[in-house]
């Protein structure tokens, strides 16, 4: 039955604070015949005993001759007037946000929408209305509190917040969960009925999850750049176990709000981090300076080679055509010896001469003491200083 895991304020038949369901607005005071569920502004069903005893009373004085016995048409009129007056507590309001749970001798039949409804007074019938779209927030490791003028105060737990990582050291972790209710039939009557404490729960599986994680973590890893894919598998782990206990809770998200090392060791930690942090930076620069020479280095010994392949080509196509010009001297060479040894010495005189000043002495005026001389640099518009003087034929 769904009450059978209630001990003490979860079930149908136990007490229940604000919020909905055990936990929340409609639930019961008493004991099965105690006092009835809230329905939405009515209070508890009217004592049967007590109405028939006030309506005998009216009776016997509107009655004539004081009243005397009623009879068995007086009974009846009681009787009905209080069954009209007991059926009439079983309406009741859900209101936005909320969702009726009905229940019948303790089993649910329905499951009804914000509006007015109506359900089998108490204690044939029971209605419980949990808010399922209400947000709820369980924190871990911190405890939160408001002041008088309304400021948030954080005071550290360290008896949740200190965990052990999977590299043997200790780091003081305080983190948020935010849940609520899972918006189905299914899920709603889990949450009402499968668990006592919900706020209890949610946050020793909290616990246990992060604890688990932190425990196969290195503590350099989460102090720096794994906060998001722990939050994420704590948040995967509380899913899968709220799912196994069918809590009917849905782990809407996790928020890693501290993550620091233990106080007594906090400052040598930070020399750690700083050391770190160099080690990264300089690790990035030297890295920067990689990127820039060594491609550099790679266009340089590219251009070193194209001009090599450059120079060799050339060499090669010069060389090819040297000796194609050698072979087609030589073939008229062996035609006309003469005139070809003619022609190659004057193409030579040609070469040596034309890359040399000239100067020009004619030997018959000698003996007169005239020196001609004939600046054929300057006459060919070449611009060269005159050559030094030199004596020949």
């Amino acid at each position: 039955m769904p009450w059978s895991n209630q001990s003490g304020g979860g079930g149908p038949w136990k007490g229940g604070g604000s919020g909905g369901g055990p936990w929340g607005s409609g639930g019961n005071s008493g004991g099965p015949w105690g006092g009835g569920p809230s329905r939405g502004g009515g209070g508890a069903p009217p004592d049967l005993e007590e109405l028939l005893k006030r309506t005998q009373d009216r009776m016997k004085s509107i009655l004539p001759g004081g009243g005397g016995n009623l009879g068995f048409v007086g009974v009846l009129i009681v009787i009905g007037i209080g069954i009209i007056t007991w059926l009439m507590t079983g309406f009741y309001i859900v209101n936005e946000g909320e969702v009726g749970v009905e229940l019948v001798l303790g089993e649910v039949v329905d499951q009804t929408p914000p509006g007015f409804s109506y359900n089998w007074p108490y204690p044939v019938g029971q209605v419980y209305k949990p808010r399922v779209e209400l947000q709820r927030e369980t924190t871990v490791g911190v405890d939160e509190s408001v002041t008088g003028s309304g400021a948030v105060r954080s005071r550290d737990v360290p008896e949740e917040s200190l965990m052990l990582t999977g590299d043997e050291n200790i780091v003081d972790v305080g983190f948020k969960v935010l849940w609520r209710i899972k918006n189905t039939n299914e899920g709603i009557t889990d949450y009402l009925f499968n668990i006592e404490e919900p706020f209890v729960t949610v946050k020793a599986v909290a616990e246990s999850a992060m604890r688990e994680v932190v425990g196969e973590s290195r503590i350099d890893s989460i102090l720096t750049e794994s906060r998001v894919t722990i939050e994420k598998d704590v948040l995967t782990l509380m899913q899968t176990t709220m799912d196994t206990y069918r809590a009917g809770i849905e782990i809407a998200e996790v928020q890693m709000q501290r993550v620091d090392p233990p106080e007594q060791v906090i400052d040598a930690f930070r020399d750690v981090q700083a050391a770190r942090a160099d080690q990264e930076r300089i690790r990035n620069e030297a890295e920067t300076y990689a990127n820039r020479i060594v491609p550099e280095a790679r266009g340089e010994a590219a251009r070193i080679l194209e001009a090599a392949n450059g120079y060799r080509e050339q060499t090669i196509a010069e060389a090819t055509g040297e000796s194609q010009r050698f072979t087609k001297i030589y073939d008229q060479y062996k035609l006309a010896p003469d005139v070809t040894r003619e022609r190659i010495y004057l193409e030579t005189l040609e070469k040596v001469l034309g890359k040399n000043n000239k100067i020009i002495i004619d030997s018959s005026t000698s003996g007169s003491g005239v020196l001609p001389f004939l600046p054929l640099n300057e006459l060919g518009g070449r611009g060269a200083a005159p050559a030094a003087r030199t004596g020949g034929n």
